[in-house]
């Protein structure tokens, strides 16, 4: 028998074997404990934002805390008007406090997994709850959905960091702080874990699966454990789905995505009128509240994201007219909010609208089509259209239709309207509210795919520093006796200034056969005078220069107005990198390993 000596040496033996699986780098275990953390801190951040809103809605508008902002009886017509303006006063103020501390763009979840490896400030994620709660709590027309997402995917990111997680696993734990925050808000585990893989990982892979759902389930459970809300709407009977009904789905989600184009746009002339104007930044969102205040006076329904609004005109019959003018009344509140400074989010307010978008269309499907379905079915349809023109991700839409009705009849329909929008938008249009963002500040990046990684595999890294220099001046003399034949292949010519010239190809100079007392000048040979690399081009940039240029090295230079040669780089040397770091990343996505 062993003794117990040697019994608790082999239990210890066994408890480091299985921290160092679970905690290696690249373990799917370590994921995995990182996912759980990730959903239960996203429950709970939903909650926590929701209670704080909920009160500072009561506080404000003195509104019992069980009623809804948008939907509630608000006696004192002046605190509709000047709760938007207290809340971007206040904004403003906490804009001042910032440019002093932290004056620096905030990366959001999409932004950071393309780009960044799944790396996200905390501190920045606090700031944009802080101006997420003062923009939704006083009243503003966004929602809270930007806060949530943008704090749990910062936890999930500072937890994964601690860990030393992978590039791939963080980007898919950001993926995971997102699904939790989504589903939460939505009491929707399915809706946050595709929400998590159309927008905010890019692409679907069996590693991800298990972390994503596990994080999207346990943020799920968390929320309804502490707030006990659930977002759920009652369509009713619906009644038998017809192949005939598929083609007024289909053009209303054709109409949606024309809808949601018109929205973005909206949303970006208000802040180019913004930026263009002399007004000072910190008081941009108190003329924005101004605004925001006289359109709730109008109807109180524009105010905050429009969850009681939704439920209200979904409940009740409204007459056309009314429904128009509460679309057009949203539609400018949510622009205006979002354009004059307000932090929060369209997804939300995406279903409200659409929702409206869908009962407006119910009035002539009516008529044109003989459609039988209800006007509350066409709402859901519409509010999926929409969201998915908005925000993207059709599986997304389609799996939040299914889990907020529990009706599979409604879903199939959903689909067929949401593949209709997202082409629409894609191939007229382009872009998610979110790229739509990033498009305008310059940045090309279409979704959430990794391309960090190409733009940090650059020149600079790939380039070698030990070329061979040769100045313009030199004679083919003094050329061939720096430069024997087979010492090199290439050498950079550079001028008494040491710019830039051309490169000469030795094994040119020295296939002239030159005639007795013949000393032709060395500029004969120099070529590729206007071809060459600067040192923050990426290895994409580089080859299609290599590919121009129709050369197999060329010379680095530091910038285009000194044009001082620091290196020379190889075609070859930047297409293997290239192919290296491609394969790699493939890779990682499937779960392959060396």
């Amino acid at each position: 028998m062993q003794s117990l000596h040697q019994i608790v040496h082999t239990g210890r033996a066994w408890v480091k074997l299985i921290k160092k699986k679970f905690f290696a780098r690249g373990s799917e275990f370590a994921l995995l404990g990182c996912s759980i953390l990730a959903g239960i801190a996203a429950g709970c951040a939903v909650s926590a934002m929701s209670w704080i809103s909920k009160t500072l809605h009561s506080k404000v508008f003195q509104i019992s805390g069980d009623e809804m902002l948008s939907s509630a009886r608000i006696e004192n017509v002046l605190l509709v008007l000047i709760g938007p303006v207290i809340g971007g006063v206040l904004l403003g103020l906490f804009y001042l406090l910032l440019r002093k501390r932290r004056n620096r763009p905030i990366v959001d979840p999409i932004e950071a997994n393309a780009l960044y490896g799944g790396r996200l400030s905390l501190t920045d994620s606090v700031i944009v709850v802080v101006q997420n709660l003062l923009s939704n709590g006083f009243g503003a027309s966004v929602g809270l959905e930007a806060g949530y997402t943008q704090i749990s995917s910062g936890i999930a990111s500072k937890i994964g960091s601690k860990v030393g997680l992978r590039r791939e696993d963080m980007r898919i734990l950001v993926g995971c702080g997102a699904a939790g925050a989504i589903a939460a808000a939505f009491n929707a585990p399915f809706t946050g874990a595709f929400y998590a893989f159309e927008l905010i990982i890019g692409t679907y892979s069996t590693v991800a699966l298990a972390p994503v759902v596990i994080a999207a389930l346990l943020g799920n459970l968390v929320a309804r454990g502490l707030s006990g809300d659930v977002f759920l709407i009652e369509v009713g009977p619906v009644g038998e789905i017809v192949p005939s009904d598929y083609l007024p789905a289909i053009l209303l989600g054709a109409v949606c995505a024309g809808v949601g184009i018109l929205i973005m746009m909206g949303v970006a002339a208000t802040e180019q009128l913004a930026r263009r104007s002399a007004i000072p930044p910190a008081v941009k969102p108190a003329i924005g509240g101004i605004a925001v205040g006289l359109l709730a006076t109008i109807s109180p329904q524009v105010l905050s994201a429009g969850h009681g609004a939704l439920h209200l005109n979904l409940e009740t019959s409204v007459a056309l007219p009314g429904l128009a003018l509460l679309l057009l009344l949203k539609s400018f509140a949510s622009a205006i909010s979002i354009g004059s400074g307000f932090r929060g989010g369209l997804f939300f307010a995406s279903l409200f609208m659409g929702a409206l978008v869908g009962k407006i269309f119910s009035f002539p499907a009516s008529v044109l089509f003989f459609s039988p379905l209800a006007p509350t079915v066409f709402a859901v349809v519409g509010m999926s259209c929409l969201a998915t023109a908005m925000i993207g991700g059709p599986l997304t839409m389609t799996f939040l239709a299914l889990e907020i009705t529990g009706d599979f009849a409604i879903t199939a329909l959903v689909m067929a309207a949401v593949i209709s929008s997202s082409l629409v938008v894609r191939t007229t249009f382009g872009y998610s509210f979110a790229t739509w963002r990033f498009h305008l500040r310059g940045e090309s990046i279409r979704s959430a795919h990794d391309v960090g990684w190409i733009r940090n595999l650059t020149v600079d890294k790939l380039m070698r520093t030990d070329m061979r220099k040769a100045n313009a001046g030199m004679t083919l003399a003094e050329f061939r006796e720096a430069f024997p034949l087979g010492s090199t292949q290439k050498v950079v010519i550079v001028d008494d200034d040491d710019r830039y010239v051309g490169m000469v190809p030795v094994p040119e100079v020295y296939s002239d056969v030159l005639a007795e007392g013949e000393e032709p000048s060395l500029d004969k040979y120099i070529d590729l005078r206007n071809d060459f690399l600067q040192p923050k081009m990426n290895a994409r940039q580089a080859a299609g220069t290599f590919d121009r240029a129709r050369a197999e090295v060329l010379a680095v230079v530091n910038n285009l107005i000194e044009r001082r040669v620091i290196g020379q780089l190889s075609e070859s040397h930047t297409l293997r990198r290239y192919t290296e770091e491609l394969d790699r990343r493939r890779r990682e996505v499937v779960g392959e390993t060396l």
